[in-house]
């Protein structure tokens, strides 16, 4: 399969089909006439670059992590970066729900302000 071919069928960027072959990690990639040849394990690649992608890793930590993948025993480094970016997540997820809260506490006093004016009116 092609480059255009994968960015198609799988909804890829080519930007980032073109920086997964800069990184030099798609060993099974095999060039013939002139455009590269996807294969499954490349697919497969980058179902996990495009799953680091949407859970918010940066093109450099998904290449450090790919590039670890590559490696034998490097399990524990991979979920340290994994367990990183959760904490991250969980920190703004918290973040978000104290907006929230705040929020909804001036939205409660909009209302209460309506009501008793309405009320007053009356």
């Amino acid at each position: 399969m092609t480059i255009q071919e994968a960015s198609e069928r799988y909804n890829i960027p080519m930007e980032i089909l073109r920086e997964y072959e800069s990184w030099g990690l798609c060993g099974e990639i095999k060039k013939i006439m002139g455009s590269w040849q996807y294969d499954n394990t490349d697919l497969e690649r980058l179902s996990l670059i495009m799953t680091l992608h949407d859970i918010g890793f940066e093109s450099s930590e998904i290449e450090a992590y790919m590039r670890l993948r590559e490696q034998e025993g490097t399990d524990a480094q991979r979920m340290r970066m994994l367990n990183q970016k959760r904490s991250c997540t969980l920190d703004e997820i918290h973040f978000r729900e104290r907006q929230l809260e705040r929020l909804d506490y001036l939205r409660f006093h909009v209302r209460k302000q309506t009501i008793d004016t309405n009320f007053k009116e009356e």
